[in-house]
């Protein structure tokens, strides 16, 4: 390996501004089970499923259903 690089003719990773941001996100292990599950059929890796699915669905811009239960 060199010591000194040249990076004087170098060009900008066109690429770069769609480049992933690591985050810290706690799921559920049945979540996390189901999209393992799911990987495997499918061929690639759960995070890249996982974040395949909330892309579509930021896309798309679904929301969520749920209902609140009223505590006792």
């Amino acid at each position: 390996m060199r010591k000194n690089y040249d990076f004087s003719k170098s060009i900008k990773n066109p690429y770069a501004r769609r480049l992933k941001q690591q985050i810290t996100i706690r799921l559920d292990k049945e979540a996390i089970d189901y999209f393992k599950k799911l990987a495997v059929e499918m061929g690639i890796s759960y995070q890249v499923l996982i974040n395949l699915f909330l892309r579509d669905c930021a896309l798309s811009r679904k929301k969520p259903t749920f209902r609140w239960e009223k505590a006792a």
